[in-house]
């Protein structure tokens, strides 16, 4: 009669202890492989970041030599100008230097996926936030000026006493109790009591820059034009704009010969038809990722410095923003 051999009783447990080994060897790989995948993202990531911010800053150094040749060619500032024709978006391999048979190589590299774009505004064709103080008081005519701008904009008149009030407070010394921090940037604003609807509209039109400056009569938009030039309307600013247009002014003396009486409140003291300060934007797309770097420069003469850079990675949507601030 046959018999079955029996099994060793420690068989079981070798057979489980088997399949748990198999099992910790599998956890332990994948363990591996995810950590070396992450590795390469990071790194990845980091790589790209690094690439976009040369590429960004190379941009801003081809902003700056059109900023410092039109200083050196033109003691004038106006729309006409190659610096204030904007950079639409184009491949990047657009601007590479082609091969020896006259081709850009149409390869699948960094340069064919990426996009760039920019633009240089002119920042003393907007009213200064720098203006409204003089002192530890506050200027009556730059006052005057931002309550024609909330007037043409449609913005409350309290809101604008209430904020400037605000920032003679956060500039006065030694600085007073509770009293709000100094604003560095336009968006800073708010930490004054500007409402964020009301800085949406505003930002077009206003600037802080580091100090007192003239409104530009050859780039000011109509609404500066009208705010910055009391008395005139804003029919006249937008026929200011239309003559300007036809030929750009030469100087505030050419402005007052050309615009008769509507210019009888125009004075050098707060009028200009050249620029020190201008804001440097640059924007990579990749994809749908953005990266957006802003700087604020400075021109006297041919002498151009950089005060302030910033980059901003945004979303799949250039209108969603988070600032990451970079080192100029």
């Amino acid at each position: 009669m046959n018999t079955k051999p029996a099994l060793h009783p420690h068989t079981g447990a070798a057979l489980l202890m088997a399949m748990l080994t198999v099992a910790l060897v599998a956890v332990l790989a994948s363990a591996a492989l995810w950590q070396q995948w992450r590795t390469l993202s990071v790194e990845s990531a980091e790589r790209d970041a690094q690439q976009t911010a040369w590429l960004l800053r190379g941009a801003q150094d081809w902003a700056l030599v059109v900023l410092k040749e039109d200083g050196r060619s033109s003691s004038t500032d106006h729309l006409a100008e190659p610096w204030a024709v904007p950079l639409r978006e184009a491949r990047l391999s657009a601007f590479l230097a082609a091969g020896s048979n006259g081709v850009v190589n149409n390869s699948e590299a960094l340069s064919e996926r990426v996009f760039l774009s920019g633009r240089i505004t002119d920042m003393q064709s907007r009213l200064n936030v720098t203006n409204l103080m003089e002192g530890n008081k506050l200027n009556e005519h730059s006052l005057q000026s931002f309550a024609r701008l909330y007037r043409a904009l449609g913005l409350p008149q309290a809101e604008l006493l209430q904020w400037t009030a605000a920032l003679q407070a956060s500039l006065q010394n030694p600085p007073r109790a509770n009293s709000p921090l100094p604003p560095q940037r336009v968006e800073q604003l708010r930490w004054l009591g500007i409402s964020a609807s009301s800085l949406v509209r505003l930002a077009p039109h206003i600037t802080l820059l580091p100090t007192r400056t003239t409104v530009n009569l050859n780039t000011a938009s109509v609404e500066v034009l009208y705010a910055s030039v009391h008395d005139l309307d804003v029919g006249q600013a937008r026929q200011w704009v239309k003559e300007r247009e036809r030929k750009p002014f030469d100087n505030v003396e050419d402005v007052q010969s050309r615009m008769g009486k509507f210019a009888e409140n125009i004075s050098p003291d707060h009028h200009a038809v050249n620029t020190r300060f201008f804001e440097v934007t640059g924007q990579l797309r990749q994809g749908s990722i953005y990266q957006l770097q802003k700087s604020l420069v400075q021109r006297d003469g041919s002498d151009i410095k950089t005060l302030w850079r910033e980059q901003r990675a945004l979303g799949s949507e250039p209108g969603c923003l988070s600032t990451i601030p970079a080192p100029c």
